[in-house]
């Protein structure tokens, strides 16, 4: 986004011209010679509503939504949720500001770096829209601003540029923009605690290994994993698995990595199927966090039941209806036309595969969960 198009953003013409369209196809807004700018409003639409959900609070005051920015950008429950508090909190890589937004309701001052200075100037106009006075944007780099500053806080907050000049991703924090690793001296410097924002495919052993007296947290939104992040300064490692509207559960770093007992499968008597949260998986703490309550065959399939387990565990809990091997034959002259929802864990087997050999299409009259146990296929039928 260039400096032009911001200044149009700001313009009162085509800002009414964003709230006159915000339901439209924004294709259809692109194409319509009534519009003022028509592309850039198409463009804003688009984003907008794609806020709608994940940063409720940058649509409702119509803010300005830097497409690349949007897409690298905290969502609003994962950002207001952060482990963080206090007086003061300088963000070094502040982006669309969404972390520095949810920081000024917990700290006293905030200070967002962003080094583009298109992107800052955005970040400040949002924080005018939001009626935010207590976070001050400055841009130049986090390199320059750690190097030169003289101020101390309480927390410095880094989410590092995961993306290479060629838009590939990166994991290694050594490769992403600022260089954490090597910041991370100075870092100490400046502040009480440091905490980082991490690529959800980053290995939580190694983040254990390179900061052994933190908490390391594996943060999932909707059955899907959304961040790694690392919180310096506690008194002995430790793993939080925190479920976005759900529930958090701190383990010791000493329970990751078990083995399920082994045992045979034996598909009689199970009456609930356990589906592990997938940040428990990624934290590799199913067996520690479920072995209590349910049979494992593996750290990355279903558990099996008899009995309920509790409701406050970091998983869903499914009424089973039967479990019997795969035999795709039998599964069509039971299932062939229904609405099937097919649930997958821990097998070769593929949704597409399954639905097109049982003869069934897409839906929920049904609902099946499709596991591999001890290299046999095996089908559990839910109760709906």
């Amino acid at each position: 986004m260039t400096k032009e198009e911001v200044e149009l953003l700001q313009s009162e013409d085509v800002r009414r011209a964003i709230d006159a369209n915000i339901e439209r196809d924004p294709n259809a807004v692109a194409l319509d010679r009534r519009v003022p700018c028509a592309q850039l409003v198409a463009t804003q639409v688009k984003y907008l509503q794609r806020a709608r959900h994940k940063l409720p609070h940058l649509y409702a005051a119509r803010c300005i939504i830097p497409p690349r920015a949007f897409e690298q950008s905290s969502s609003y429950e994962s950002a207001e949720r952060k482990q963080l508090g206090g007086d003061s909190l300088v963000d070094l890589c502040c982006g669309l500001g969404v972390d520095a937004i949810a920081a000024s309701r917990r700290f006293r001052r905030v200070v967002a770096v962003e080094r583009d200075e298109v992107l800052a100037e955005v970040v400040r106009y949002n924080l005018a829209l939001l009626g935010i006075d207590n976070v001050e944007v400055v841009s130049t780099s986090a390199e320059e601003y750690v190097a030169t500053t003289t101020e101390h806080f309480d927390w410095v907050f880094l989410d590092p540029d995961r993306r290479s000049a060629e838009g590939r991703k990166l994991v290694r924090m050594e490769d992403c923009s600022p260089n954490v690793m090597a910041m991370m001296p100075r870092l100490e410097a400046i502040a009480e605690r440091v905490a980082l924002k991490l690529s959800p495919l980053f290995d939580v052993d190694e983040a254990l290994r390179l900061f052994p007296d933190a908490e390391v947290e594996v943060v999932s939104l909707a059955g899907e994993c959304k961040e790694l992040n690392v919180y310096t300064g506690s008194e002995q490692g430790a793993v939080r698995v925190a479920i976005v509207g759900v529930g958090e559960w701190l383990f010791n770093p000493e329970a990751m990595n078990r083995e399920p007992e082994v045992r045979r499968f034996t598909p009689e008597g199970w009456r609930y199927l356990i589906v592990p949260d997938v940040a428990l998986q990624k934290s590799r703490l199913v067996v520690a966090a479920l072995g209590e309550y349910a049979s494992l065959w593996s750290n990355n399939g279903y558990g099996f039941a008899t009995d309920a387990p509790p409701k406050d565990i970091p998983a869903r809990v499914l009424p089973i209806a039967k479990v019997e091997r795969y035999r795709p034959k039998e599964l069509k002259r039971e299932l062939k036309g229904q609405g099937v929802d097919i649930l997958k864990r821990d097998t070769p087997l593929s949704v597409d595969a399954v639905r097109r050999a049982i003869g069934a299409r897409a839906g929920a009259d049904r609902c099946i969960a499709i596991t591999t146990i001890e290299r046999e296929n095996w089908v559990v039928t839910l109760e709906v």
